[in-house]
């Protein structure tokens, strides 16, 4: 199969979907791979360790587009590669379709077969090719909620740590999953007062066992999220739908009640937001400030990270994209449960539920197309 990656036009993303290790286990397995010329430079990799791998170098983007039969990406396509399409095309990449129908009726208009890292889903309900950019912008929620909250940026000037004498900040963190305990990891390691709710109490019983008195678990209901935001410092939004628009746990009713200069980290942001105040924004213009609070909303966080996130994203997708191309989408998701859960849209059809739910579109049965 012919293998293709290109260069990231998201703003300021500098990620790329494979690397030379990944383009030496294509070739190894008998493929060809191509690559847009500078695609790695973001995160480090040179041309010349490409073409040492065994890729082919292109001049530009549309030639790759136009050469392959998979795309291997990072981000969702925006519009000017709309155009790029072609029937029977499989493409590989997070897609965040539940927040995006143009994006969507761009896929279905050019029968993509678009393959969707965050549906990925395995047999336990594990999200394996989600898990390792969650566990990146868990951890940077804190981070970037951290630089927030000081003065210069609107923020309380508070100090998340404290120091002896002062108050340590009030760090909220809605949903306990991969985004959600690895920020409270890094909470509770800078010495912050850490809540964190969810609607899973074995969930919550897991998070106590692992951090006990360092942390407060609560069930996530709108009267526990309005009393914890009241007085927090830092929100952290991780709620997840696999494939799914994310229910707005954060309600603009809560805004007039916090403090003045309190953080709002919505991580889930790549799918619609969990804020009913959120709104996208970029690494070039990260926050903007409602009823006196400041809302960081990037899409794509990790990209911030370049090295350290493309190499954890693929380690986690080459396997599938090996799988894929040495069978075909088709043997592949019949073989593969978790493959087939990827799936997102097939000729022409949306064949995942939550992305039809959210769309309001019709869904179709994957296996009655293949």
């Amino acid at each position: 199969m012919k293998i293709g990656c290109v260069k990231e036009i998201k703003n300021n993303e500098f990620r790329v979907g494979l690397t030379p290790d990944n383009v030496k286990a294509y070739v190894a397995a008998g493929h060809h791979v191509y690559m847009e010329k500078g695609a790695g430079v973001g995160s480090g990799f040179t041309d010349n360790e490409y073409i040492d791998a065994g890729a082919s170098l292109i001049d530009n983007a549309a030639e790759v587009w136009a050469l392959v039969d998979m795309m291997v990406k990072v981000k969702e396509p925006l519009p000017e590669e709309y155009p790029l399409f072609k029937e029977g095309l499989i493409l590989y990449t997070y897609l965040h379709l539940a927040a995006d129908k143009e994006q969507t009726e761009a896929l279905l208009a050019g029968k993509v077969k678009a393959v969707a890292y965050e549906t990925i889903q395995e047999k336990d309900g594990s999200l394996p090719c989600l898990a390792p950019m969650s566990q990146i912008a868990g951890r940077l929620s804190i981070q970037e909620g951290a630089k927030y909250l000081e003065k210069k940026f609107g923020g309380e000037g508070i100090l998340l740590a404290g120091v002896p004498g002062t108050p340590k900040a009030n760090v909220v963190i809605l949903g306990g999953g991969t985004v959600g305990m690895n920020a409270c990891k890094i909470a509770v390691g800078m010495g912050a007062n850490v809540t964190i709710l969810d609607v899973n109490l074995k969930r919550l019983e897991e998070l106590d066992n692992r951090f006990g008195s360092h942390i407060q678990t609560l069930v996530s209901n709108d009267s526990n999220v309005e009393r914890a935001v009241r007085d927090a410092d830092l929100v952290i939004g991780s709620v997840l739908i696999p494939g799914g628009s994310t229910p707005k746990l954060f309600k603009r009713k809560y805004l007039p009640e916090m403090k003045n200069g309190a953080v709002f980290v919505d991580v889930a942001i790549d799918q619609g937001g969990c804020g009913e105040s959120s709104r996208v924004t970029t690494h070039d213009d990260p926050i903007f400030v409602e009823d006196g609070v400041v809302h960081y909303c990037v899409g794509n966080m990790p990209g911030s990270v370049p090295r350290t996130s493309t190499i954890a994203l693929t380690n986690a997708t080459l396997r599938y994209g090996l799988q894929i191309a040495g069978s075909g989408l088709e043997e592949a998701a019949k073989a593969n449960n978790a493959i087939a859960a990827g799936v997102n849209c097939y000729d022409g059809k949306i064949v995942n539920k939550n992305v039809a739910l959210a769309l309001d579109c019709e869904y179709t049965d994957l296996a009655t197309l293949i």
